[in-house]
């Protein structure tokens, strides 16, 4: 995409490209609930509530699963913050570094799922792909903080559905940021239904989209930071020029 038509405001882009985040998470949970034995590679707080089911039997629930994301997400998180402590807020090379990683890792769990692998029947292979998308979903999620864009954390919308109801005018608030906050619940919603499709037709292609769409955020914000810095450079002598005083006439 040419630079041109990225929105001129870091924020703005900032928010559009989270907002791609929040769907690719909606696909990538889908296809780790249905097709890795009922655990969520991005959403902790639905692990947390299987695990403690699990730990008292309930319904046969998954162990190890939700085990080895919290592990994997908590170590992905880790990993994002020490590289990102060095940085202000804000997009820069180590946060599309980062993203770039993780695309990578989601195209080789692809690569393996659409190459003929199948865990659905062998729960130590399932666990490590579990684990493996956890840790890339950490990172990710870590980033995304790091970039600081208000009601759009990916990963979880529970607040922002709390803030969405109170502080609407029916709650007595303003009403900020409803169109962010709507559209990250209609975004993770939808992701969740193209991700159950494709794992209807193969398990990888979710994976694989998921893939494809953090590359293209990763892509994308480095050339709007590179936009940005080119205006902002071109600026600063034109609003130099514009105040320099004229010369005074001699008398």
């Amino acid at each position: 995409m040419p630079a041109r038509f990225l929105p001129a405001h870091p924020a703005k882009l900032h928010l559009v490209l989270m907002l791609v985040l929040t769907f690719s998470t909606g696909v990538l949970d889908a296809v780790g609930y249905l097709g890795l034995d009922r655990v969520f590679t991005a959403n902790m707080t639905g692990n947390v509530v299987i695990l403690g089911m699990a730990l008292l039997g309930g319904d046969n629930l998954p162990v190890l699963g939700p085990i080895a994301a919290l592990t994997g997400f908590m170590t992905g998180a880790l990993i994002s913050g020490r590289t990102l402590r060095p940085s202000t807020t804000g997009w820069n090379r180590r946060t599309t570094g980062l993203l770039v990683g993780v695309s990578a890792v989601m195209a080789v769990v692809a690569a393996v799922l659409l190459g003929g692998v199948n865990p659905r029947h062998n729960e130590a292979l399932t666990v490590a792909i579990t684990g493996t998308l956890a840790v890339a979903m950490g990172v990710q999620a870590a980033t995304a903080r790091h970039l600081n864009v208000k009601d759009v954390p990916t990963v979880v919308v529970t607040s922002t559905i709390t803030g969405l109801a109170a502080d609407s005018r029916f709650g007595g608030g303003t009403h900020p940021f409803w169109g962010r906050r709507l559209a990250a619940i209609g975004l993770i919603m939808a992701g969740a239904a193209v991700g159950a499709g494709f794992v209807q037709l193969h398990l990888g292609l979710g994976v694989l989209l998921t893939a494809l769409l953090t590359l293209a955020v990763a892509l994308l914000g480095r050339i709007g930071m590179h936009k940005h810095a080119t205006d902002t450079a071109t600026a600063a002598p034109n609003a130099g020029a514009a105040v320099e005083s004229p010369p005074t006439s001699a008398s």
